[in-house]
């Protein structure tokens, strides 16, 4: 291994050039397979000649770039990487997952798909930025994006997750409920909270929420925002309307990934209101980096009840039409 040193004779330029919670570094050790250590007024870059020589060249062009506007952004940062056509350490390149088995690093714990929707579903996830994801209870379309998540966070391809859900009551007035804006959304974002805590201990969970890692919040909350190197879940979809779902999918920020589930098969919508999970697939479908996945009956891992129940009504809709 090799080491070269950047010294900068203005310290203030150091945390710019880190970015908040060292976003910017991380992107750069990842994509060229280097390792940063900032000591005082200056940066050690280790890793072999050529990852150095590279870097090198990069830094030149983002310390410019500081001391020219006293800022900088992920997108500059992604397209100084681009432009030293660099490549990172294979690791760091390999899928966050693979169609056979999900690595949570939980105790050697693992999730494995049981069905080939599944694993199709999981290969989507892992090779776009954006999934749409259909299909009926039960069959583990919210678990595995969880599961997903939590891989992408612990091999360090993300540095945050986000669940997200519509907060539409399912046919039934709730009325008000008691307690603080917290309280009034739980019984929303539960089954988000309840995948969760099946994949990872309790206390883990908690710290995770509690230091901003994780973050379970109402779709009505996300406009506005902008999130970088982020894990982002929708679920319940179906549930969204097509101005909802615009505003979701246009807070991807650099180094993101969304996954959209839902169950258009049930959908709670107002009958006058579009879905925007549809009219999502619709328009985005044929997009290069957007990958589809309909999960099926086949594809339900619940109680074989499960299975037949939704069968059923599906029989009961054909009957109808």
């Amino acid at each position: 291994m090799s080491e070269a040193t950047l010294s900068f004779s203005d310290p203030d330029q150091i945390p710019i050039l880190l970015g908040t919670h060292d976003c910017h570094i991380r992107l750069i050790q990842d994509a060229l397979g280097i390792d940063v250590v900032h000591r005082g007024d200056e940066l050690r870059i280790i890793g072999d000649d050529a990852q150095i020589q590279k870097s090198l060249r990069i830094f030149s062009e983002l310390r410019a770039i500081v001391e020219n506007t006293k800022q900088l952004k992920s997108e500059q940062v992604q397209t100084a990487l681009s432009n030293g056509n660099s490549t990172g350490k294979q690791s760091k390149q390999a899928p966050i997952a693979t169609p056979s088995s999900i690595d949570l690093f939980e105790k050697t714990k693992k999730v494995h798909p049981r069905t080939p929707g599944q694993s199709d579903y999981i290969k989507n996830i892992a090779e776009h930025d954006l999934v749409l994801c259909t299909g009926p209870a039960g069959c583990g379309k919210t678990f595995l994006a969880v599961a997903m998540a939590i891989n992408a966070l612990r091999t360090e391809q993300v540095r945050k997750i986000v669940l997200v859900r519509p907060a539409v009551e399912a046919g039934e007035k709730l009325g008000f409920l008691p307690g603080d804006m917290l309280a009034k959304v739980n019984p929303f974002l539960r089954p988000l909270l309840d995948a969760l805590g099946s994949l990872l201990d309790y206390d883990q969970v908690s710290r995770y929420m509690e230091n901003d890692i994780v973050e379970v919040v109402p779709l009505a909350f996300m406009r506005g925002r902008t999130l970088d190197n982020t894990f982002i879940i929708m679920d319940e979809a179906q549930n969204s309307t097509v101005t909802q779902m615009k505003m979701f999918l246009t807070r991807m920020g650099m180094g993101s990934k969304i996954v959209v589930t839902g169950d258009i098969s049930q959908i709670d919508l107002p009958p006058d209101v579009a879905c925007g999970m549809t009219d999502a697939i619709d328009r985005l479908r044929n997009i290069k980096g957007v990958g589809v996945t309909q999960l099926k009956n086949e594809d339900i891992v619940r109680h074989r009840l499960v299975g037949e129940i939704v069968k059923a009504y599906q029989n009961e809709d054909t009957l109808v039409q």
